[in-house]
Order: C-alpha cells, then sequence, then structure tokens
C-alpha cells in the first residue's frame, strides 16, 4: 500500500506542476495588457511601461514562470490587479464557500444516486429500473445553469420557499438555519448531472455483482433481500463506486463555477467570473490553482480508498 500511496503522490505533484504551466501559459495569450487593467486606458505609455517592470511583464516567458513558480513554493500567489489585495486574502474565503457547496452537493449525490442504483439494479429491466435509469439519463443532459434558472423560476419566485440568490440574508443574517436554507437549491442544481452518473455507475456495477455465484448462494441459504444487497453486494460493489464518486467531485469542482454565478452563491466560480472578466490574472491563476488542487488531492484519497477495498488495484499499481 505504501508503493501505491507513493506512487499517486508523485502522480499528483506532476499533476500540479502540469496545471500551473498550462495555466501560466494559456492566461499569456489573453488579449488586454494587465498594466492598462491597473492605470486604465487613459495610461501614459511610460506610466505603463514602468507598471509592466514592476510586475515582471517586460521579462521573458520562462523566467515569468519561473518566478510566479518561485512565489507558490513560499505561499505567495501574488495581489489582484484591480483591488490591490493579496491573491489569498481574496481567494480563501471563497475557496471554504466553495467547499461548502460542493461538499452539500456531493452528501445529496451519494444518499440519493447510490441507492436509486441499487434499488433499479435490484429490479432489473422492470419498471423502476427503467423510469429510474431514464431520469438519470435525463438529469445528465441538462445544463446545470439552466436547470438552476428553472428551481429559481419555480420555488424562489412562483413558490417563495427559498432565496433567489446568495449565502445569506445580508440584511438580517439568521445564522446556520439562514445559509442552509440558501444552500438547498445551487447543492440541488449542482448534484443533478453527478447524481444521476453515480445511480447509473451503482446501477451497473450492482447488476453485474448480483449475478455472481455467491450471491445465488446466499440467497438460497434464506439469508434476507435486504442483508444480501447492503452487507454483501454492496461491499463488493463499493471500488469502482468509490472511484467513480472521486470523480465527480472533480466534476462538482467545475460546475459550481456556473451554479455559483446563476446563484449569486459568493464562491471561488463567482470570483473567477469576475476576475475573468477584469483580466485579474493572479485571481484567475489562483482559482484554477486551487480548483485543480482540490480535484487531485480528492482523486488521491479515492484511490487510496479503492487501494484499501481492493487488493487487486495495489498488486496492479505496485506491479
Amino acid at each position: 500500500m505504501t508503493g501505491t500511496v507513493r506512487s499517486r503522490v508523485l502522480s499528483t505533484v506532476a499533476v500540479l506542476l502540469g496545471v500551473s504551466l498550462i495555466v501560466f501559459l494559456l492566461l499569456q495569450l489573453v488579449p488586454g495588457d494587465p498594466a492598462l487593467t491597473i492605470l486604465g486606458s487613459g495610461a501614459t505609455q511610460e506610466s505603463v511601461a514602468a507598471v509592466r517592470s514592476e510586475l515582471g511583464l517586460d521579462r521573458s516567458l520562462p523566467i515569468q514562470y519561473l518566478d510566479y513558480m518561485g512565489g507558490l513554493l513560499q505561499g505567495d500567489l501574488g495581489r489582484s490587479l484591480t483591488v490591490n489585495k493579496p491573491v489569498t486574502e481574496i481567494m480563501m474565503p471563497r475557496f471554504w464557500n466553495t467547499i461548502i457547496l460542493t461538499v452539500a452537493a456531493l452528501v445529496l449525490c451519494v444518499v440519493i444516486g447510490v441507492p436509486l442504483g441499487i434499488a433499479a439494479a435490484r429490479k432489473q429491466n422492470g419498471l423502476f429500473d427503467r423510469i429510474a435509469m431514464f431520469a438519470a439519463l435525463a438529469g445528465a443532459s441538462v445544463p446545470v445553469y439552466w436547470f438552476g434558472l428553472v428551481l429559481i423560476g419555480f420555488f424562489s419566485i412562483k413558490l417563495g420557499v427559498f432565496p433567489t440568490s446568495g449565502m445569506y440574508n445580508s440584511r438580517h443574517p439568521g445564522g446556520l438555519g439562514d445559509v442552509l436554507t440558501h444552500l438547498v437549491l445551487p447543492a440541488v442544481a449542482a448534484a443533478l448531472v453527478p447524481l444521476a452518473v453515480i445511480a447509473r455507475m451503482t446501477r451497473s456495477v450492482m447488476v453485474d455483482v448480483l449475478q455472481q455465484d455467491y450471491i445465488r448462494t446466499l440467497r438460497a441459504s434464506g439469508l434476507s433481500e435486504q442483508s444480501v444487497l447492503w452487507r454483501h453486494g454492496l461491499r463488493n460493489a463499493l471500488p469502482p463506486i468509490v472511484g467513480v464518486i472521486g470523480l465527480q467531485v472533480g466534476y462538482l469542482l467545475g460546475g459550481v463555477v456556473f451554479v455559483e454565478v446563476v446563484f449569486g452563491w459568493p464562491g471561488l466560480g463567482q470570483q473567477l467570473y469576475t476576475s475573468i472578466t477584469q483580466r485579474d490574472i493572479p485571481v484567475v491563476q489562483a482559482g484554477v490553482l486551487f480548483i485543480a488542487l482540490a480535484f487531485v488531492v480528492v482523486n488521491l484519497i479515492a484511490d487510496i480508498a479503492v487501494g484499501l477495498l481492493d487488493p487487486r488495484t495495489r498488486k496492479t499499481v505496485n506491479a
């Protein structure tokens, strides 16, 4: 298992280095000049040149990248070009808000998607199975931002059950209950696609498991159906299910960008949207790196969990 973890950690570091290089290069291709973002369109050529020199933009790209990586290794993500604050001060509260939304959506995915897939597998090719899998296929095909607008239109505007936007009532904050009320619709919108994927994957894996000989033996021995499904069937189906859940966390971290913009949730997504429109390159770079870091760490944890659940994967990696 130690060799497996070492291999995964090294691949995680390599992925993060690759992401940092790609993000750095792509943002260099974005039209516009960061110096003009700071000074405004009426700035003189001399002042623009001075700011470019101060920011190191007059250096070659390799030198700029080395300076950027040097700052990252020291925990320095730079300063925002628009508000002149350290990027860390801007991004950390937003990052935790995104984590709150992602965790809430993930809980919905697991609590609903896994039992739904198991129930569909138990009634394979029955009416419930067909309806559930059709609903999952439809859910996986729906654009997240459109579904979010539908939720706002129905539950917020028509019924008035949930607030339309924000993380809490800015005038009269109501504590945890207020945050949870604002969290419901964004979490449901973010969970739609990954929930459908998890349900379909769980159903597929459970169908294979329930056709194994040992399951027939357990049923013939008189063991209850609930015990066969949850105690024995699900245990053997867990490794691929955990793997796909880890992948869906990555989708959630990317998908909540749209959800946060639609619902005005003060997370990384909303900040990225604002920073991209303002061409605030340091903030955009930090936001993408935060999402990439969270994605690879979650998948590292998922890989380790799969290795613990299924020793065969450890043998494959170590081989």
